[in-house]
């Protein structure tokens, strides 16, 4: 899976709007709606630490403030010079909204990309089928 060069080219510019006073790593990230809807997010760091966004966090929240409900694919990239990936966390935030076998891709400021999905990701992710009901 190659990333569309407008998406690549629209994550590439919001590098520069993400806030990363502490680490320097600038994130930015696309959730794509079913429908083929993109919603972006970059990273938001916090000196009250884990109080921070991840770039994918903040493009899930915008997905679900639009009325999104579901995810069929995630593009991710950095100002790092290799791939980046997800955290722990985001994973699981990906996996709760993910249609079976959503691709996360990630992208590196060359061009090199990667993808997975994100059952590859996260193979033993927490579903909300899982979660006790009150009777």
């Amino acid at each position: 899976m190659t990333v569309p060069p407008a998406v690549a080219d629209q994550l590439r510019a919001l590098l520069d709007n993400a806030h990363a006073p502490y680490s320097k790593v600038h994130v930015a990230a696309a959730v794509e709606s079913p429908d083929g809807t993109l919603h972006y997010g970059v990273n938001v760091e916090n000196a009250a630490y884990p109080q921070g966004w991840c770039a994918e966090a903040s493009a899930i929240g915008a997905a679900v403030s639009a009325g999104q409900s579901a995810i069929a694919r995630v593009y991710v990239t950095s100002n790092l010079p290799d791939l980046v990936w997800p955290c722990g966390g985001c994973r699981q935030k990906i996996f709760e909204l993910a249609r079976p076998g959503c691709e996360v891709v990630t992208l590196t400021a060359d061009g090199r990309s990667g993808r997975h999905t994100i059952e590859e990701l996260l193979p033993l992710g927490f579903r909300l089928e899982q979660t006790p009901r009150n009777p």
